[in-house]
């Protein structure tokens, strides 16, 4: 019997949803997905490598919504965030994009989003979209319910060292060596098909397999907010990446603001 999607979110941070997104809805994401690949935002990097493997990522572009609007008014994504929520209203925060291909392109080193953002609350979701079949050996992979516990400082995805601090005079421990270490954690993931949804926690510690030679992973993420979701500042220049946010909110208050779409 499979778990409940909304007690399974609650609990363990992370959720697989088989086949919600229908052909033209599936589409609409690619679409945007591909207007982010032909127009780079400043947050457009490609990770270092230790081969010659692409793994390009692209976030907070400040033109997104000429690319999502359209998509994001008409997905089904949004209503099924609510539902995980039991909530109503859902704002849209942010867009990343992934790609992997070619040679042997490393792993997505273990991390936290929230790490790098001003927030916290129950009211948060990233929503992962893959249009490339994926096995469970090379997607993405969870520890289980750690959006319930410790936030640590965020990796800076140095070669060679996966828990380098990003920000090594805050307050916030480093992150464990969970590779080195795998046993110790609960640990899951799941085979996806393009029209799936992951769905998690940006507390939640999560990691990428890497992509071998011949292998290519196209990756959109969508991420979301309600109203149990707040403003928590964080050392270095954490996101979202809003002009005048920082200024506008203090410790606490609703992250909801004009400056974001309001979807539902």
């Amino acid at each position: 019997m499979m778990d409940d999607p909304i007690e399974a979110y609650a609990r363990d941070g992370v959720v697989f949803l088989p086949g919600v997104l229908d052909a033209a809805a599936l589409a609409d994401a690619q679409a945007s997905y591909d207007w982010s690949l032909a127009n780079p935002g400043r947050g457009a990097s490609r990770i270092a490598q230790a081969s010659d493997a692409t793994f390009y990522n692209d976030l907070y572009n400040p033109d997104v919504l000429t690319g999502y609007r359209g998509m994001l008014q008409t997905s089904p994504v949004p209503r099924i965030v609510a539902d995980l929520w039991g909530a109503r209203d859902v704002w849209f925060m942010y867009e990343q994009v992934f790609l992997k291909e070619g040679g042997e392109a490393r792993r997505t080193p273990w991390h936290q989003d929230s790490s790098y953002l001003t927030i916290k609350g129950p009211h948060l979701a990233v929503v992962w979209i893959t249009f490339d079949a994926v096995s469970q050996a090379n997607s993405l992979e969870f520890v289980r319910g750690s959006h319930l516990g410790q936030l640590y400082n965020g990796s800076r995805f140095e070669l060679g060292d996966d828990t380098a601090p990003l920000h090594p005079k805050s307050a916030l421990p480093r992150l464990p060596d969970i590779e080195a270490q795998r046993s110790k954690f609960d640990i899951v993931s799941f085979a996806t098909e393009p029209g799936d949804l992951v769905i998690f926690h940006p507390g939640t510690l999560h990691g990428g397999a890497p992509t071998h030679p011949g292998q290519r992973r196209r990756t959109l993420t969508l991420r979301f907010f309600g109203t149990e979701c707040f403003y928590d500042p964080r050392d270095g220049g954490a996101g979202p990446s809003v002009a005048g946010l920082h200024e506008r909110k203090r410790a606490g208050d609703p992250l909801h603001d004009p400056a974001f779409l309001k979807l539902r």
